[in-house]
């Protein structure tokens, strides 16, 4: 059996092949956050690796958006699932999940979308837990019975994107913007303030 084939050889690769590939996401999110639309060749630059590298890794930038979106969609998810979204009060429930999804939107800065369906599939998993929480709200006569699902998960990604977009501009600080987004959706939600 030659060096090459042996499986130290192919346990060093693979760490290095994560490496690279955590580098390059790494430096997509960074160089994609402040130019939307730089060129692998500049991901490659921020990775510190070269151009070849980035394309035995992600053979196109729709692919290369895709992977950083399914990162982001991935600590989403966990968050969600610690927040347990299945426990206590739905109200409460839904302004956990709020702060997990502001949060993320806080470590991620604009990135352009992934091209086609798989905007779609990526937000499928976190829009399935939402649903759930909005028909559990709606059975124990927390939130507005008479709105549909999906309608409340329209307005609440709207409303999420709408006051990032005022981060991202410059016109609200992200504490005030995650504030508002909070108490948007628990109105449309038909969730009463707490009392003063």
């Amino acid at each position: 059996m030659s060096e090459n084939s042996s499986p130290e050889r192919r346990r060093r690769v693979r760490a290095e092949a994560r490496r690279n590939v955590a580098a390059i996401l790494d430096a997509a999110i960074q160089v994609l956050g402040q130019r939307p639309q730089a060129a692998m060749d500049d991901i490659a630059a921020a990775a510190g690796l070269s151009r070849q590298t980035v394309y035995a890794h992600f053979p196109s930038r729709d692919a290369l958006v895709t992977a950083v979106f399914q990162r982001l969609t991935d600590e989403v998810l966990a968050g969600l699932d610690a927040a347990r979204l299945d426990e206590g009060p739905a109200s409460a429930a839904l302004r956990r999940l709020l702060d997990v999804s502001w949060q993320t939107f806080d470590r991620y800065p604009a990135l352009p979308a992934p091209a086609g369906s798989a905007d779609v599939d990526l937000h499928q998993p976190v829009i399935d837990r939402l649903t759930r929480l909005i028909l559990r709200g709606q059975r124990a006569g927390e939130f507005d019975r008479y709105a549909a699902p999906g309608w409340l998960i329209a307005a609440t990604i709207a409303l999420g994107h709408a006051a990032w977009a005022e981060v991202v501009a410059g016109r609200m600080p992200a504490a005030e913007a995650a504030a508002a987004v909070r108490a948007s959706v628990l109105r449309v939600y038909g969730v009463e303030p707490p009392a003063a």
